[in-house]
């Protein structure tokens, strides 16, 4: 699927290394989970309409789903205003973390606050 101009000056992102990318259920604002992307992942997500990332334990590129069959499919692709981070917004099919939970952000940190001696 060839860039459109938007994506061609997207593409064009100064990337410095791995950023994050946040990744949003776009219909509901959720937050599902948090990759990093450098600039070939971010191609591959834009040209195929699926997430692609960089595994930075693997050391490779992954494309969220092939294995699990938990797939993001691209609704839109956001960048903030001092061009270090991306907000993913997509359509999640089945769960989006490893551990089975539908987002990685399940665990709430409140709960511990103030039980420090």
């Amino acid at each position: 699927m060839p860039l459109n101009d938007a994506e061609r000056a997207l593409v064009r992102f100064d990337f410095s290394g791995l950023i994050p990318a946040v990744v949003q259920q776009h219909d509901t604002g959720e937050v599902l989970m948090v990759g990093w992307m450098d600039e070939e992942a971010l191609v591959r997500t834009l040209a195929t309409g699926r997430t692609w990332f960089w595994s930075r334990s693997r050391r490779e590129y992954w494309c969220k789903g092939e294995t699990s069959g938990n797939r993001q499919y691209v609704k839109g692709v956001s960048y903030d205003c001092d061009g270090d981070t991306l907000l993913v917004r997509v359509d999640q099919v089945g769960v989006a973390c490893h551990t089975g939970e539908r987002t990685c952000f399940f665990r709430d940190l409140d709960t511990a606050v103030g039980e420090r001696p």
